[in-house]
């Protein structure tokens, strides 16, 4: 064989294989494009799932700040004591076993019912009057919430029949009377 045929078969075989492979080497290069294409494609799916749950979480959240706010505003009024809202008693922990007045006994709230000498049935408090010792030992729990400032120091707020009094605890001597409380 001469070197031209020698040549010329090595040429034909290369071609033969060479172009294959070549072909698949493109294909490789084809299939990398995708997939990073397809990379890029899902990364920016994911940033912008992310950014939508965020803005849900925040349209969340603000919706949930306007609900609060407005059951407060709602409620606001029925926080506290107030002479305008006669059923402001229901539902409160120290009313569980108020069952209505009853002859011959007052009701302190957070105490239950205690029986009463009949000369205090619907008796008017004073200040500078006294109240027995057997009633000072019924104290108002929560004063914040029959909107009544802090007791200055030695006296406490007392409940007696339908009134709060403010009573120096050493003597009796009612400093306050908040009347019909309820």
């Amino acid at each position: 064989m001469n070197r031209l045929t020698k040549a010329a078969v090595v040429a034909l075989a290369l071609a033969t294989t060479a172009a294959p492979m070549m072909a698949q080497a493109q294909d490789h290069r084809g299939d990398r494009r995708e997939w990073r294409h397809d990379r890029r494609d899902d990364h920016r799916e994911r940033r912008h799932d992310r950014r939508e749950d965020r803005r849900e979480w925040r349209e969340d959240r603000r919706e949930w700040r306007e609900d609060r706010r407005e059951w407060r505003q709602d409620h606001r009024r029925y926080d506290r004591w107030s002479r305008d809202n006669h059923n402001w008693w229901r539902g409160r922990p120290e009313f569980r076993d108020y069952r209505g007045a009853r002859n011959g006994y007052w009701y302190a709230p957070g105490h239950g019912y205690y029986r009463v000498e009949p000369r205090y049935y619907g008796y008017r408090w004073r200040t500078g009057a006294y109240l027995p010792p057997a009633y000072r030992s019924y104290y108002v729990n929560d004063p914040y919430f029959y909107n009544l400032r802090p007791a200055p120091s030695g006296y406490r707020y007392v409940h007696a029949g339908n009134d709060i009094l403010l009573i120096a605890v050493a003597t009796g001597l009612i400093a306050s009377v908040l009347s019909d409380v309820y």
